[in-house]
């Protein structure tokens, strides 16, 4: 499945009310990403740092989470998944040839 053929598939679930495009999606997706941070701190406390099957599993199914709003919010700002994932691959290769991957600011 290409990253379009998954926006597609979740935009069928997509259902928020239309004056709450990008910010509906955009409070999901740091929630989600914060319940992703939940179960792997919960793994460092409770379980000796040991990811187990069952463990990687529940963390697998959050960042699903993470990316259906990731999905949504794209359409919701007017881009397809594959053309944002394609851009983020290009600058990251960008500033590896540049010996930038470390450091910090957007523009680098």
């Amino acid at each position: 499945m290409t990253l379009n053929e998954y926006q597609q598939h979740a935009l069928e679930t997509a259902i928020y009310p239309d004056d709450q495009r990008i910010v509906y999606p955009t409070l999901g997706l740091t929630g989600e990403a914060g319940e992703v941070a939940d179960k792997v701190k919960k793994v460092i406390r409770d379980n000796s740092q040991q990811f187990t099957e069952e463990r990687r599993l529940e963390i697998a199914k959050e960042i699903g989470d993470v990316l259906w709003y990731c999905a949504t919010l794209s359409r919701d700002l007017g881009f397809e998944l594959d053309d944002v994932a394609r851009w983020n691959v290009e600058k990251l290769r960008s500033r590896k040839q540049r010996d930038l991957l470390h450091g910090s600011g957007d523009n680098r």
